[in-house]
C-alpha cells in the first residue's frame, strides 16, 4: 500500500473549507473513495459537497 495526499475542499456552513488528507491506499481511486466516505460519515456530507482537486503519491 502507498501513501497518497488528497487535497480539495468541502462545503461548510460558512463557505468552502480547504482540506489535505494523507491516506494509505492501494491506488488513487481507493484513496479518493476513502476520503469521500470519511467526509460522509464524520460530517454528514454528500459526495457532491466534497470537491477533490488532486491525489498525489
Amino acid at each position: 500500500m502507498s501513501e497518497f495526499t488528497v487535497t480539495g475542499q468541502w462545503k461548510a456552513r460558512d463557505g468552502w473549507q480547504a482540506f489535505e488528507k494523507e491516506i494509505d491506499a492501494e491506488n488513487e481511486d481507493v484513496a479518493r473513495e476513502h476520503v469521500l466516505a470519511e467526509f460522509g460519515s464524520k460530517h454528514g456530507l454528500k459526495r457532491t459537497q466534497v470537491d477533490i482537486e488532486g491525489v498525489d503519491a
